[in-house]
């Protein structure tokens, strides 16, 4: 009997640790909606680790980097020391030829390549109840541009959750889940 209540106890607590993170990454995205934010991807040179683009500028990928950076990882570091040590797995849509810790993990592919080897995938659905909070959803926008946001909670009574992400007007919350061509579903919590 002690050894089942064990079981129950130790089986929890990731998945508490799973909650607390997820609540912090949803808080973090939503969080970002208020800030004013210009849309700019050029290359900056970051500090390393916790290196960030200048405050009031950003793309999409932004958005995730830096909610998951409020809930306690550095994509920055996550990325750039699995690329250190897997290069030849990640996309070389960019002509790289060594990792660069200023910009991989800004790069759509790179985090989905990242995710994927996390074992975070989940299936592509067009079901709205697949996605939760705390999610993160990768589009094909078309003529090979991607993009990528955060499933936050819809308002109450919505059918579908929302997505905070950043297409060009900074951060906002939007109904836009399938909007686009989604190729991309990830659920990751450290």
């Amino acid at each position: 009997m002690i050894l089942f209540f064990l079981a129950l106890i130790w089986t929890a607590v990731p998945a508490r640790a799973d909650a607390l993170f997820t609540k912090a990454v949803t808080e973090a995205a939503q969080a970002q909606t208020k800030e004013h934010v210009v849309y700019d991807g050029r290359y900056f040179k970051l500090a390393y680790p916790g290196g960030d683009v200048p405050p009031g500028t950003g793309v999409c990928t932004d958005v995730v980097i830096r909610a998951y950076r409020k809930a306690g990882l550095d994509l920055q570091v996550a990325v750039h020391e699995d690329m250190a040590n897997n290069f030849s797995v990640y996309p070389k849509n960019w002509g790289r030829r060594a990792p660069d810790p200023n910009i991989d993990h800004r790069r759509v592919p790179n985090l989905m390549t990242f995710f994927t080897r996390r074992g975070a995938s989940l299936p592509v659905t067009h079901k709205a109840a697949d996605y939760r909070a705390g999610d993160l959803v990768a589009w094909d926008l078309g003529g090979g541009v991607t993009h990528i946001g955060v499933v936050v909670a819809g308002p109450p009574g919505a059918d579908k959750p929302m997505i905070v992400h950043n297409i060009g007007a900074g951060p906002k919350r939007e109904d836009v889940l399938f909007d686009w061509k989604v190729i991309g579903h990830y659920r990751y919590a450290p």
